[in-house]
């Protein structure tokens, strides 16, 4: 799976437990460290605790488990999957790392569980057939 895939994935994976405010940042040619960053939050720590647990999972179930897994307090989690990493963060805690200004300079891309918009396709309508129109009736 490449980078731009994966984060994506993963993002979807935290929206299936009402993470908010997710987003992906695009790192490539910033960093060697990583190619991209999902973060994202979570209202208390058994949210984000259940956020990172089903990234997890979820990724595990594809093959792809996460190469570390970091949560030295309980309003932070990162998942590491070496071209992606994974910042879970309680939405009190979020604001402090700011990352999103820390790495400024990458492409940033909000990802919501609204479903994409469809594409409408035109309605066929049966082909007319020309009619030849009646003669009207004069009454005498």
């Amino acid at each position: 799976m490449k980078a731009a895939q994966l984060a994506g994935t993963i993002a979807r994976l935290a929206l299936t437990k009402k993470a908010q405010d997710v987003m992906t940042m695009d790192l490539r040619g910033l960093t060697s460290m990583t190619d991209f960053f999902v973060v994202c939050s979570g209202d208390s720590d058994i949210q984000v605790k259940a956020i990172a647990d089903a990234v997890e999972d979820g990724m595990e179930t594809r093959g792809s488990p996460p190469w570390h897994r970091e949560s030295g307090s309980s309003n932070w989690i990162l998942l590491d999957f070496v071209d992606v990493v994974l910042h879970v963060f309680h939405k009190n805690t979020r604001p402090y790392y700011n990352l999103e200004k820390l790495w400024g300079d990458a492409a940033i891309l909000a990802i919501t569980d609204e479903p994409s918009p469809r594409v409408r396709r035109a309605r066929r309508t049966p082909a007319r057939t020309s009619k030849k129109p009646r003669a009207k009736r004069v009454s005498s």
